[in-house]
């Protein structure tokens, strides 16, 4: 049975998603894994709920055992939550991940200027994702950002000054070469518009 068969199954059979198999030079075999999300109803408020220590430790006890029975060769396996720049890859993330800052990478350049103002051969964008809705009930993404300079600490903006237009990507899921939330810093925790700012739990062991 291939790696990625085996995380997968042992993975969903304990109850969490997978969300990355890296694989690193001197036999780190890494899995990120984070806790299954439903979307909440209309009106509802989402609640966030966060992968820990005695998570990590679950998986891994059970992967140890997984791997062995199908051979897969491997020095160390590490099990640990996703980390401020978590991948996007499913459709279920882009839904769950609205409203947040996102870098995203396309496959191919965009072929025109977006509303006049990017230029066409550009592949990367950072911006805040958004979810478009349509009468027809489909459902498309968007990034929207602004490329005004951060402003510094201390430094006072002056309120005549008129700020850069809103730039606006619309794209599908099947353009996206990586998109990832954008590893901003938040003491906040994972709300609107970033990402969370707490320690990565993690579990490793040597084979």
């Amino acid at each position: 049975m291939a790696l990625q068969e085996i995380v997968e199954q042992t993975v969903s059979g304990l109850g969490y998603d997978l969300v990355e198999i890296e694989r690193s030079a001197g036999g780190l075999l890494r899995i990120t894994i984070d806790l299954p999300w439903t979307q909440p109803a209309a009106g509802e408020a989402a609640s966030e709920q966060f992968i820990n220590v005695e998570d990590c430790e679950k998986v891994n006890r059970q992967l140890l055992f997984a791997l062995e029975v199908d051979g897969i060769e491997y020095k160390r396996l590490e099990v640990s939550s996703p980390g401020i720049d978590r991948p996007l890859r499913h459709a279920a993330d882009f839904e769950r991940f609205v409203g947040h800052v996102i870098d995203l990478a396309l496959k191919a350049p965009m072929g025109a200027a977006a509303n006049g103002q990017v230029h066409a051969s550009r592949k990367k964008f950072r911006g805040t994702l958004e979810r478009v809705a349509h009468a027809d009930g489909a459902v498309s993404w968007q990034i929207v950002w602004s490329d005004a300079p951060p402003a510094k600490p201390g430094q006072r903006i002056s309120k005549k000054r008129v700020p850069p237009p809103m730039q606006v990507l619309g794209f599908t899921l099947d353009e996206i070469r990586e998109s990832r939330l954008a590893p901003i810093v938040s003491f906040k925790g994972r709300g609107q518009g970033g990402s969370t700012g707490g320690e990565e739990p993690a579990v490793g062991q040597e084979v």
